[in-house]
């Protein structure tokens, strides 16, 4: 099982505000252990940073894919990023 840490930064379209979109994705994420932010856009959509092991990450993704009763992602556009130390929790900004 690969056990590298990487980190994504992801922009998710669709119906993804006002509709607890970055609560989901943050309480998926720290189910899987994973670290980052999400944040609300000003052109509706949603952008986050999301480290842990990729298996996570990919896990993360489909989740986001299969969404909620409200949430309904049209498209997830990723790439890879530098990983941050530092970084311990996920956080909501604004």
């Amino acid at each position: 099982m690969e056990k590298e840490i990487v980190r994504f930064f992801a922009r998710a379209e669709g119906r993804v505000q006002g509709v607890g979109f970055r609560f989901f994705v943050q309480q998926n994420a720290m189910e899987l252990g994973l670290c980052g932010w999400v944040c609300n856009m000003d052109d509706g959509s949603v952008t986050m940073e999301v480290q842990g092991t990729a298996a996570a990450i990919e896990k993360l993704w489909n989740k986001i894919w299969q969404g909620n009763g409200f949430i309904r992602v049209s498209g997830l556009e990723t790439a890879a990023r530098e990983t941050v130390e530092s970084e311990r929790n996920f956080a909501i900004r604004r």
